[in-house]
């Protein structure tokens, strides 16, 4: 497995740790769609919350964050709507965060910042 995989990895496990002691579930990992990967799907009461994780080794290239472009977004939003279709199970309001973390696997703590309803 090449590094930027690993981390990216690493990033997603550091993230669903962090929800669940926010007191969120995790409904699905890696949900695949024809418009792209949701990196989490989680609930807390009636609110289904789509997650997409960004993990960086450092600020070289700027915030993780930052890394989301308008295309990303839209294919995002595309694959939100289409997991929300397919999952009728998922009842409720839905929204999108995003969860930027700062660090490696190596190097102790991470930095962690969630952003809630981070495409409204």
């Amino acid at each position: 497995m090449n590094r930027q995989r690993r981390i990216g990895q690493w990033g997603e496990q550091v993230a669903a740790e962090f929800l669940e002691a926010q007191g969120y579930t995790i409904l699905k990992r890696n949900l695949r769609t024809p418009y792209g990967e949701v990196d989490l799907v989680v609930q807390s009461g009636n609110w289904i919350v789509f997650v997409e994780v960004k993990a960086r080794t450092s600020r070289t290239h700027g915030f993780p964050e930052e890394s989301i472009t308008p295309r990303k977004k839209e294919h995002f939003l595309n694959a939100v709507t289409y997991a929300m279709e397919e999952h009728q199970e998922w009842e409720g309001n839905w929204r999108v965060d995003v969860i930027a973390i700062e660090g490696t696997p190596e190097r102790g703590e991470p930095r962690v910042v969630w952003f809630e309803n981070a495409f409204a």
